[in-house]
């Protein structure tokens, strides 16, 4: 095949991550050997190199490395997500192994896995017959995660098959590459090393106690008794994270050995870390490769797949890797830990040359079906095969019936004390227990919602009430959030948005609720908790406490400190607007967060209320700005991702997407629709409403069906499958607006209506 032949499926970009040179361990090796492969086979692929940093600022990465993730700090791993997802990229590939990845047996890989949405093919080094806890966990995640899973060794599909209950259809063998070079005599090599009289036996790689050196001493007496010009060469430096620990005090235990054994003119130490063309002048110099390895699971082995590709006579403990590449009379097998098994089969075939190259023979032509370029040809056809086989999505009709609203969900996630936070699937998880959020958005919602018997409503009116009323500490002056299932609140006070939410909630019920004694209820507490509003800084504390303050002035128009509010507040948001404001950013502050349509709205509602045309056109223009960003090139509803979260004059990404984003944009576009009199905001409103029934960029439904329940978000490769009290009262508040509005007469305005 010419080696500018086009990529399989015309993939012309992915991504890699793992370990890079100059790193030094074998992973390193494996990336960039996978990386030139890759480059080599397929000029016109671009490659992204995203390595493993476990050092930062330590390695000088070449200008293939992309980017480089610090493997403790979790917020790179997002970040390398974003560039992935950002990049253009048609698949990730991963090169797994323990250890390299952060978090806890590595879990910080995915996170982000879970923030990109192409297909994951992962390369496994290490497979475990009995991994703990925490690694089958993060294993099994991985697993699932990924469209292909490649093990190096036949056994490795038997582990993940019987231990993780992996589909078979997922696996794929591919033999570790080896580099194509030409099969040299050892005799016509050894000059270089000053080795022409003598028997080498090699053993290569990063030295640490695992690889079994001492059971090679240990033999090296009865070998040099047979063939006293035997040398055992122990080729490579010490593991990094071993000289971290102790220094060299492993490698001069090894040599004090060799000397206590006699045998110190046999054994020679070379502390390097060689690049691949010494490394296969060493190989081809060496009589005999072995690798006594004491790990019986070791699924993989670079340096043997080397070894054998340059036609070495290798002899090795059986561990899985080299049982399976030696099998068929391509290497001898001896048992763990038995030097004299090593010693007597390196004696024997020293002593015996025609049985020496019918095993090199052997081992070269099977190494020819390793080459570098069969592997990158194989893992490209993989690759090629799970971009094209990600599930076709049917668009789904953009008429799409709005909900019915309804409490079934809320009254589940609810108990005597209020609204529990969050659920695993669908069952309330009282770990977490309540928040004056949700406990806020819940008594909103009682006033809005139809279909419910009075008693039912008044039942959970003064639930989700006294909830309000019980968090209002006296001592701070703050309503307190976080509640504990017991009932003992978390803090004296709680978060400035959660206060700025309790007064929208209570100027809402001041107005809206069914019932008299609930809104002289709520009319009291507000008086008595308005001036905290004073004190709030943030923009959208600010803002929720803008909307209750308007629905208080609809109740008594004139009502002192809600004009105060609106008019101080509104007039302050203009001002950061203007200080934020770019030609390309009509934004109040210089990043996107939560919540982000719940501004414009308090705007449009305050030009409203006080016949400011001022507030309202700038209401009305940061809306139209949300909007927009808040548009796929599909033209249907995209929530500002999370991971756009607090990014600078940054364009939004489009994970992870939340059930608030939709609700406070349907609320948006109809207050802009009820002082306009454009259809567009009515149409904008149904197709943020529409995001919930599937109308969105995984065209997956949120809203879980008739018992009311809403998923809690979005993510890159799905649902979160989880349905917590602030996405059911999501939906379910935006279904109550959709049905308002749907029984509203058209609105005709002449030019805009402000009162």
């Amino acid at each position: 095949m010419a080696p500018n032949s086009a990529v399989p499926g015309g993939i012309d970009h992915i991504a890699l991550i793992g370990n890079f040179l100059p790193r030094k361990c074998g992973l390193a090796t494996f990336t960039t050997d996978t990386y030139d492969a890759l480059k080599q086979r397929y000029p016109d692929l671009t490659v992204d190199v995203y390595a493993m940093d476990d050092k930062p600022g330590a390695y000088a990465y070449p200008p293939a490395v992309t980017h480089s993730i610090v493997q403790k700090d979790r917020a790179a791993y997002s970040d390398a997500a974003r560039r992935i997802a950002e990049s253009g990229a048609k698949a990730l590939w991963v090169q797994h192994e323990y250890g390299i990845y952060g978090g806890s047996a590595g879990d910080y890989l995915l996170a982000l896995l879970d923030r990109i949405a192409i297909p994951v093919i992962v390369t496994l080094h290490t497979i475990l017959e009995r991994p703990s806890a925490d690694e089958r966990r993060v294993m099994d995640a991985l697993l699932r995660r990924a469209a292909r899973v490649i093990v190096m060794a036949e056994k490795g599909r038997d582990i993940l098959t019987r231990v993780h209950d992996v589909d078979p259809r997922k696996l794929v063998m591919i033999p570790h590459g080896v580099p194509d070079r030409a099969y040299a005599e050892p005799a016509s090599v050894k000059d270089r090393f000053g080795w022409a009289d003598r028997d080498v036996i090699l053993t290569f790689g990063l030295l640490a106690p695992n690889k079994g050196i001492e059971t090679m001493i240990e033999a090296m007496p009865a070998v040099a008794a047979a063939h006293p010009d035997a040398l055992y060469v122990v080729l490579g430096a010490t593991h990094p994270h071993l000289v971290a620990h102790e220094g060299e005090a492993y490698r001069n235990r090894l040599k004090a050995l060799a000397a206590d054994r006699g045998v110190a003119d046999n054994v020679r130490f070379v502390d390097a870390f060689v690049e691949q063309d010494e490394l296969l002048d060493y190989l081809q110099a060496a009589d005999l490769y072995v690798t006594p390895y004491n790990n019986p699971a070791q699924i993989t082995s670079g340096t043997l797949s080397y070894a054998v590709g340059m036609g070495k006579v290798v002899i090795s403990t059986p561990y899985v890797h080299a049982s399976e590449i030696l099998a068929d009379d391509h290497g001898v097998l001896v048992p763990f830990g038995d030097s004299a098994a090593f010693a007597r089969e390196i004696a024997r075939l020293l002593g015996d040359h025609d049985a020496r190259r019918a095993l090199a023979e052997r081992a070269y032509a099977h190494g020819r079906t390793m080459l570098w370029p069969r592997l990158a040809e194989r893992a490209m056809a993989e690759v090629a095969e799970a971009v094209a086989t990600l599930p076709h999505r049917i668009p789904r009709a953009a008429e799409l019936a709005p909900l019915k609203p309804t409490i079934a969900a809320v009254e589940r996630m609810s108990d005597a004390t209020g609204m529990l936070q969050h659920s695993i699937f669908s069952v309330p998880d009282r770990r977490h227990g309540y928040c004056i959020d949700d406990n806020a958005r819940a008594l909103i919602l009682m006033h809005r919602v139809d279909d419910v018997d009075e008693a039912t409503r008044d039942k959970w009116t003064s639930i989700y009430g006294a909830f309000l009323q019980h968090a209002w500490n006296p001592d701070t002056r703050r309503f307190r959030n976080f509640m504990n299932f017991d009932r003992s609140w978390c803090e004296d006070a709680g978060s400035e948005d959660s206060n700025g939410r309790a007064l929208w909630a209570l100027g809402v019920t001041a107005r809206e609720a069914r019932a008299r004694k609930h809104r002289d209820w709520a009319i009291a507490l507000f008086d008595a908790t308005a001036d905290i509003a004073l004190e709030l800084g943030s923009p959208r504390a600010r803002a929720f406490a803008m909307l209750g303050a308007a629905a208080m002035l609809d109740v008594y128009p004139g009502h002192a400190r809600s004009t105060e509010l609106l008019t101080r507040f509104g007039e302050e948001l203009v001002a950061l607007l203007h200080a934020a404001r770019r030609p390309e950013w009509q934004w109040f502050e210089i990043v996107l967060a939560y919540d982000n349509a719940r501004l414009p709205e308090a705007m449009i509602r305050a030009g409203q209320t006080l016949e400011r045309e001022d507030l309202l056109a700038v209401g009305l223009e940061t809306l139209a700005w949300i909007v927009e960003c808040q548009t796929s090139p599909e033209g249907r509803f995209r929530a500002v991702g999370t991971e756009s979260f607090n990014r600078p004059y940054a364009d939004p990404l489009p994970f992870d997407q939340q059930p608030l984003e939709a609700q406070a944009t349907v609320d948006a576009c109809i207050a802009a629709y009820e002082v306009t009199g454009e259809q567009r905001w009515a149409d904008e409103a149904m197709k943020a409403y529409r995001w919930y029934l599937g109308a969105n960029d995984l065209d997956l439904p949120l809203a879980s069906g008739a018992d009311g329940g809403c998923f809690d978000g979005l993510m890159p490769h799905g649902l979160n499958q989880n349905q917590g009290a602030e996405s059911i009262l999501a939906l379910q508040l935006a279904s109550c607006a959709i049905s308002a509005l749907s029984k509203r007469p058209r609105v005709v305005a002449e030019g805009r209506a402000v009162a």
